[in-house]
């Protein structure tokens, strides 16, 4: 699941970022509030982290915004200020929850989670993602192909999901690298090819449905395919 983080503190926002990709979240982070709601009007986010005192507008402006523009992913504003009536004023201009800086990474995490639930509980999308008969519930971190269970690594993990919830979209390596590895691709590095090998391996290898595919000079796809556009088979491609 994609997660955004408008958080102006830098190191608050690493720490947050690392905490969450490692729990295989997918972070978009971004310090100021121009750039957060440009990400909020224009991509799609299971939860959004907002901090309230940002350098250029208040993020109770954003969400307020966000909210009048007909937006419903769930909002929990991140603050310094304990008032009471802060508290009450980020609930009704559209928060969902409200945590008070400084807090423990652990709650962070159970208050993401009931957020998902009470999300998904009102008909907004699953936590389960499939393709063919491949299934991953992203709540109870599982995997299965058919009745078949698939162990992953957190970072296979959090591939997948990327793959998942972007099915059909071919994925340059600059995409995964910056998303699952939060790098920047270097061209002299196959950390992106070994990653895919080994994952396809585990959710292809032994099936007839192949689902991971190269497409040659671009990148790689997921879909319920084995064959190209170009009718090549892309799994002789890697």
């Amino acid at each position: 699941m994609k997660v955004l983080l408008v958080e102006d503190e830098q190191k608050l926002g690493e720490y947050i970022k690392k905490g969450l990709t490692e729990t295989g979240f997918i972070v978009d982070h971004h310090m100021t509030g121009l750039d957060g709601y440009h990400a909020l009007m224009t991509e799609e986010f299971s939860v959004v982290l907002m901090d309230v005192m940002l350098p250029d507008v208040s993020g109770f402006e954003l969400v307020q915004r966000y909210r009048a523009a007909g937006k419903h992913t769930p909002v929990l504003f991140l603050t310094a200020k304990d008032d009471l009536s802060d508290r009450i004023k980020g609930i009704e201009i559209g928060g969902d929850d409200y945590l008070t800086k400084p807090f423990a990474f652990a709650e962070l995490i159970v208050r993401i989670k009931n957020l998902l639930r009470r999300a998904n509980q009102s008909d907004y999308k699953s936590t389960v993602i499939h393709i063919a008969d491949l299934k991953m519930d992203i709540a109870k971190r599982t995997v299965y192909r058919g009745e078949t269970p698939i162990k992953l690594t957190a970072k296979e993990f959090t591939l997948l999901q990327l793959f998942l919830e972007r099915q059909g979209e071919v994925l340059p390596r600059t995409v995964i690298a910056s998303q699952v590895w939060d790098i920047n691709f270097d061209s002299d590095t196959n950390i992106i090819d070994v990653a895919i090998r080994r994952l396809r391996i585990k959710i292809d290898d032994g099936f007839d449905i192949k689902l991971i595919h190269t497409v040659r000079g671009m990148g790689y796809r997921l879909e319920n395919s084995s064959m190209g556009d170009d009718g090549i088979n892309k799994d002789d491609l890697i």
